[in-house]
């Protein structure tokens, strides 16, 4: 049974697994939804709640209010409890096991009182260039510009008032799973994006913490180790939901405390699982508002990459991660417009009728894009050393304006920086993949961005039945792995054996053309970028 196939089993009996505490709750705080997926014994979704919410650019800082949080949750956890009493005729009281997800990366600063010292500063913020070069060059370790340290450090850098009183800081995740269980903890996934992990303990890189200390002395309070959450692998337990932690879910006071919480993770570590990408040389893609690959590495790089971030799976194994902040939002804003006009027409369609529409058309243009070019920066870039962005379209004049090769283009937009950290994992440091999933809203269209993808990195691309429900059933599938695992059981024979036995893939292979044609594309993207630099430097 896949998780999506809720209706083939008797109500009655998804009923008593509800009422009997016999399911695992997973809650994800994604950039555009907050998403919550309640999964009975067989891993299988049973329910589903939602709330869209919105970061803000305030002070040019991208960030979501603690308000926005919990009254997202809050909204999140009262659509699920919903749908079980209308589904199942009873109440959600309680769980089993429970898991908290969120966008990794970011700065959530805290003083000994537990009181937020600054607004969350979210991963899509890319104000800690100086920070993110000067630890890199530092460790010898690539720091992104969104890890929390770089943060930290910028913020040192700055001189910002609040470090004299931080006690501790967290991720999204992290802040979460505090608030609902009393533990300062994190997933080794999620806390791998705040500081870097060694991979033979498990735990923050040593020598690392002493280089930082050593660097930020009298200028930070007290010793990193003593700022950071502690670190857990898949698997273990990591507190349990508390009385207070039950009312901020669901001040009807209907759950009841007394679920095992598993550690927190990350968007990044959540696709993995939703995908069963966690064995080495397996990888995953996600597309949606950022665009990421994860690629499990049999062992170290032969050197740092600044395209390239080093992360861990759930389970504490080295990732090679390539991120790109941005996604498919400028693909949303023009099937925005072509709505609009379809509505001026007189014209009745749905959102997905649009899509559908655009993403096939896209099959119809020209192998490389027929002389258009596309940015779909609407923040900073790091890969493409842009610390702002500005979405550009812009054509050479003898081409051809046609609706097939425009949406090709804005495609090919989307999957052009990811196409340029892939470059450097295949090409410069020879990785090699078994296999490639890919999910996330961008692949909803079948045999679209599934068949561009393939030729944007010229590899085999899998979509299928694994991830529906995306991280959200992730995390979900986590908090039950604490309470399911078998002694000695890995996370990856867990997933094989007892979650993804009989799922169904579709894979698309690269066809030549469309390799020839991203090709040729990408030298003109690459030959555009100082185009894209005027417009965020004139405007």
């Amino acid at each position: 049974m896949t998780m999506t196939e809720t209706d083939a089993r008797p109500p009655a009996d998804v009923r008593a697994a509800i009422d009997e505490g016999r399911t695992a709750l997973g809650i994800e705080l994604g950039s555009t939804r907050i998403k919550a997926v309640l999964t009975g014994p067989d891993h299988a979704a049973i329910a589903v709640g939602s709330h869209d919410w919105e970061n803000q650019f305030v002070d040019r800082v991208w960030t979501y209010s603690l308000e926005a949080v919990w009254e997202g949750l809050q909204g999140c956890f009262a659509a699920l409890a919903a749908e079980v009493r209308s589904r199942y005729g009873t109440e959600l009281r309680s769980v089993g096991a429970l898991g908290v997800s969120a966008m990794m990366h970011g700065y959530l600063a805290f003083d000994a009182e537990g009181e937020l010292l600054t607004p969350f500063r979210t991963w899509r913020n890319t104000n800690t260039g100086d920070a993110s070069e000067q630890l890199s060059e530092l460790f010898g370790h690539n720091i992104p510009h969104r890890w929390s340290i770089a943060h930290l450090y910028q913020a040192v850098l700055d001189g910002e008032e609040h470090v004299g009183r931080l006690a501790h800081l967290t991720t999204l995740a992290g802040y979460v799973h505090w608030k609902l269980s009393g533990r300062q903890v994190l997933g080794v996934g999620d806390a791998s994006g705040v500081f870097p992990i060694d991979v033979t303990t498990g735990g923050y890189d040593a020598r690392m913490l002493a280089q930082f200390d050593e660097l930020a002395a009298g200028r930070v309070p007290v010793k990193l180790a003593g700022l950071l959450p502690a670190v857990l692998p898949a698997g273990e337990a990591a507190g349990t939901l508390t009385e207070a932690g039950a009312r901020l879910l669901d001040p009807s006071g209907t759950l009841q405390p007394g679920a095992v919480l598993c550690p927190p993770e990350g968007d990044a570590g959540t696709g993995m699982v939703a995908t069963n990408s966690i064995a080495r040389r397996t990888g995953n893609i996600s597309a949606g508002t950022s665009i990421f690959a994860m690629i499990v590495l049999d062992g170290p790089l032969s050197r740092t990459h600044p395209e390239i971030d080093l992360v861990t799976t759930p389970a504490g194994d080295l990732v090679a991660m390539v991120h790109c902040n941005n996604g498919a939002s400028e693909l949303n804003s023009w099937a925005g417009l072509f709505t609009e006009f379809a509505t001026a027409l007189g014209v009745s369609a749905s959102s997905g009728q649009i899509f559908e529409t655009l993403f096939r058309s896209a099959l119809t243009g020209a192998a490389d894009g027929g002389g258009l070019m596309a940015f779909n920066y609407l923040s900073g870039e790091p890969i493409t050393k842009l610390h702002e962005g500005r979405p550009l379209f812009l054509r050479e004049p003898g081409s051809a304006l046609t609706l097939g090769s425009f949406m090709r283009t804005q495609l090919y937009s989307a999957l052009a920086t990811l196409r340029i950290g892939m470059d450097v994992l295949q090409k410069a440091e020879s990785v090699q993949l078994d296999s490639m999933f890919a999910h996330g809203g961008l692949f909803k269209t079948e045999g679209v961005a599934q068949k561009l993808l393939a030729a944007a990195i010229n590899t085999p691309v899998s979509v299928g039945d694994l991830a529906g429900e995306g991280g959200a059933w992730g995390i979900a599938v986590l908090a039950g792995f604490v309470t399911a695992r078998q002694p000695g059981q890995s996370l990856a024979d867990f997933l094989t054996t007892s979650v993804f036995a009989g799922a169904q893939l579709d894979t698309a292979e690269p066809e030549p053309e469309d390799v020839a044609g991203f090709n040729a594309f990408m030298q003109r993207y690459v030959a555009a970028l100082p185009v894209e630099q005027a417009a965020v430097e004139h405007s």
